[in-house]
């Protein structure tokens, strides 16, 4: 793809060497032109980056009234919820809607959005959090440049763009509030020792959320020291795994002790030997130290899902022994046992404003940021600390 101006038929006919006419026959497919010529048009289009404006093709009843949304994956129910809501709002325009996967490949992305380009479609709305540096901010520019070429548009769903002059419009909704509003509840409830679970480094969904946990322990009166991050990323697995090793290792790392992954991709969360050994004398053996949190903030619902099995397994109940939140709010939340408490996340709305919006006003849309709101559903799976845990007091596992 290019970020330069958009190439015009005109270019592609004079580096031809051929008309106007002959280019725009070789191209629609519809006549007849020598295979010599057709060839020698072809190639003159793919060395200038040639796409055929979608607006123009619209004027003459060619173009094609196409929302293309890109995700990491579908079966995720945050992913699949935005994207019902892209489906939903094309569909009520008369509009047709494809869905693309990248399992959270940069490679796959850009052959997307080049080949969504190059069809014809008008918008392409990318969806998720990134991690964002110095590559992905050098290749949204591009995404938004070349598709401003070819008349379409960029679309970035709940992913900030890296510079507010890019041709793109940004649709998204408050992490850092929900994530400070849902931490508030949990305190509210008199719970001090509260750990994150779920957190992804750069991630800038999953950051917000970190400082929005970090912000609701800081205006209850909590030093930095009293936030304990567990680095798992997302997933059912990852929390499943993280709050085992949580539980086996004795729960949060008190002020100087460490909580770090074994690995990113895994969401094996260890506390390290010796900080262990320092912490909890005479239980190195892990599964004798005491838990020393009363509440789970998960990263996300899934997260919150594995969380919860894992308790279980220990032997603890939700919320009798540990409180646990989550985040997003998916269909299956309410069928957690116990029904979780969470933030809702307007992951349909987010599919629907991301469409309506950029047709609304398609002039000026392009640089505009929406920010949707968050709230609480308020479930089954908080209630206050057990007597004499206030402040963290052991619970045996």
């Amino acid at each position: 793809m290019t970020s330069k101006g958009r190439v015009t038929i005109r270019e592609v006919a004079e580096r031809a060497g051929v008309s106007m006419a002959t280019v725009s026959r070789v191209l629609s497919g519809n006549h007849p032109v020598p295979a010599s010529t057709r060839a020698r048009v072809l190639r003159a289009a793919r060395d200038l980056d040639y796409v055929a404006n979608a607006h123009a093709r619209a004027l003459v009843g060619g173009g094609r009234k196409m929302v293309a949304v890109v995700l990491r994956q579908v079966t995720s129910p945050f992913y699949a919820q935005v994207a019902e809501g892209v489906e939903a709002e094309a569909a009520a325009r008369g509009w047709l809607c494809l869905v693309g996967t990248t399992g959270g490949d940069p490679g796959r992305e850009l052959e997307f959005v080049q080949l969504m380009r190059e069809e014809g479609a008008r918008l392409v709305i990318l969806v998720g959090g990134v991690v964002e540096d110095d590559a992905y901010r050098e290749r949204v520019a591009h995404y938004a440049q070349a598709l401003a070429s070819a008349g379409a548009r960029l679309v970035l769903c709940g992913r900030p763009a890296p510079d507010p002059d890019i041709p793109a419009l940004v649709v998204e909704f408050d992490n850092e509030a929900g994530a400070r509003a849902i931490t508030g509840h949990l305190l509210s409830a008199g719970h001090r020792r509260i750990v994150f679970l779920g957190g992804l480094p750069g991630n800038t969904a999953l950051d917000a959320r970190v400082a929005g946990y970090r912000a609701a322990l800081a205006e209850h009166g909590l030093g930095p020291e009293a936030a304990h991050v567990v680095d798992c990323g997302l997933g059912r697995a990852a929390g499943h795994r993280a709050m085992t090793e949580l539980l086996k290792a004795g729960g949060v790392p008190g002020p100087g002790e460490t909580a770090t992954p074994e690995t990113a991709t895994s969401g094996t969360v260890t506390l390290d030997t010796a900080t262990r050994d320092a912490a909890y004398p005479g239980t190195a053996t892990p599964g004798t130290a005491p838990a020393r949190f009363t509440a789970v903030f998960a990263g996300d619902d899934m997260v919150a899902a594995g969380a919860l099995r894992a308790i279980a397994d220990a032997g603890l109940r939700v919320p009798q022994d540990i409180s646990v939140v989550g985040y997003n709010d998916i269909p299956l939340a309410e069928d957690f046992n116990p029904p979780l408490t969470t933030v809702r996340t307007p992951a349909e709305e987010l599919g629907r404003a991301a469409v309506r919006i950029a047709l609304r006003d398609p002039e000026h849309a392009a640089g505009a940021h929406h920010l949707l709101g968050t709230h609480i559903v308020v479930r089954d799976s908080v209630q206050p600390p057990p007597p004499g845990r206030e402040d963290g007091g052991s619970t045996p596992v």
